[in-house]
């Protein structure tokens, strides 16, 4: 049975486990998805990334905090995880960039999160027993422990989650290029984080960042309009299989042959949209330290990743779509998990991880000069 005591705070999974610390950020009660992340760096980066959208976040590395928080390097407007979940919070932030605490902005966005726990014994069990539905309990949220665990149990699952229209934007807007503008892109906003449009730019290519909740017929006929050189599917939160618009969308633009470009989330939706189904994975993939190898160069990259679902199949293979042959291009040698595809046939490709990662590594950000070089190519 848990007290109810006002500098106490619980994590509860919905298989019962239950961890137990200091309240971290605001007071109150959480309820999403536990998965933890591998990254020593780069937190604000992960918190403000749409795709962390109803996830209860635990960080591997003991010490959180300690370069306090800045303006600059969001990933987007907000906090987006659920809850979070830390051993060893800094005290006092030590960085020059640094404008206030990380407890100081979670508190102010209403983030309520949980420090002291054992996070080494919650990420064992997290990878033996799999992401799973948990809640964090903190001040007067706090009451006996079969009931919190009741109310995990009624919080929404993952698996089946549309959470697309939780994170994009309501309205257009558009990113230039630095320099000269050699090519326009445009971008369906399911999650985009904000270093992607950047690192675009800095290749000379302008995006317009479009509301995903738009018609896919009405999405066609707006990037026809544009005259838009190439399409971008970013990264994104929730289930794969619910997200059928986007899919449809993807296959209206592989018919019209303009070139395509997708991560994360998007290069699910192409794989969709090429006939391969998707799968919820154990534990997922989330941190900035996975190796990925490249079936054609046979090179190996360490990159940021951050997704629980995957494509169905295996790395070199190939197979038969509606629009030519294709192939599972990259794959992940911790698991052999489908880390991309590419259309044989049509000028389209994808990868699962995240070529444009802040804070790192940097290893895949060519991908971003080979997109620039297939919309050079022409349709």
């Amino acid at each position: 049975m848990i007290t109810r005591q006002r500098d106490a705070a619980v994590l509860v999974l919905e298989d019962g486990r239950v961890f137990t610390g200091v309240p971290y950020g605001a007071r109150g009660e959480t309820f999403g998805e536990a998965v933890f992340t591998t990254g020593m760096t780069g937190y604000q980066e992960t918190l403000t990334d749409p795709s962390y959208r109803r996830q209860i976040v635990v960080q591997t590395a003991p010490q959180i905090g300690n370069t306090g928080w800045n303006s600059e390097d969001n990933e987007s407007s907000r906090i987006w995880v659920a809850g979070y979940a830390v051993r060893d919070p800094a005290r006092v932030p030590s960085n020059w960039r640094s404008e206030t605490t990380l407890e100081g902005e979670l508190q102010s966005q209403g983030v309520v999160g949980v420090a002291g726990i054992d996070t080494r014994a919650l990420v064992r069990h997290l990878r033996e027993r799999g992401a799973m539905r948990a809640g964090v309990f903190s001040g007067d949220a706090l009451t006996d422990t079969p009931a919190l665990v009741e109310r995990v149990l009624d919080s929404p699952p993952m698996e089946g989650a549309d959470l697309t229209g939780e994170v994009s934007t309501q309205a257009r807007y558009v990113v230039p290029a630095v320099g000269e503008r050699r090519f326009t892109v445009a971008a369906p906003d399911l999650g985009i984080k904000s270093n992607t449009p950047r690192m675009l730019a800095a290749r000379g290519i302008e995006t317009h960042v479009l509301p995903a909740a738009t018609a896919p017929a009405e999405l066609l006929a707006e990037i026809l309009d544009l005259g838009a050189d190439g399409v971008f599917l970013p990264n994104g939160p929730g289930d794969p299989a619910t997200a059928d618009a986007a899919v449809e969308f993807t296959r209206l633009v592989l018919e019209r042959g303009i070139p395509l470009f997708g991560i994360c989330f998007g290069n699910q939706i192409l794989g969709r949209a090429l006939g391969r189904g998707t799968y919820k994975m154990r534990y997922g993939h989330r941190g900035i330290n996975i190796p990925v190898i490249d079936h054609t160069s046979r090179t190996v990259a360490i990159t940021s990743q951050n997704h629980g679902f995957a494509l169905e199949g295996e790395l070199g293979e190939r197979f038969d779509t509606p629009f030519g042959c294709a192939e599972f291009s990259h794959g992940c040698p911790n698991d052999d998990t489908v880390e991309g595809v590419r259309a044989l046939y049509v000028p389209a490709f994808s990868v699962q991880y995240h070529p444009e990662a802040a804070a790192g590594p940097h290893d895949a950000a060519g991908l971003f000069d080979q997109f620039a070089e297939l919309m050079a190519g022409g349709r």
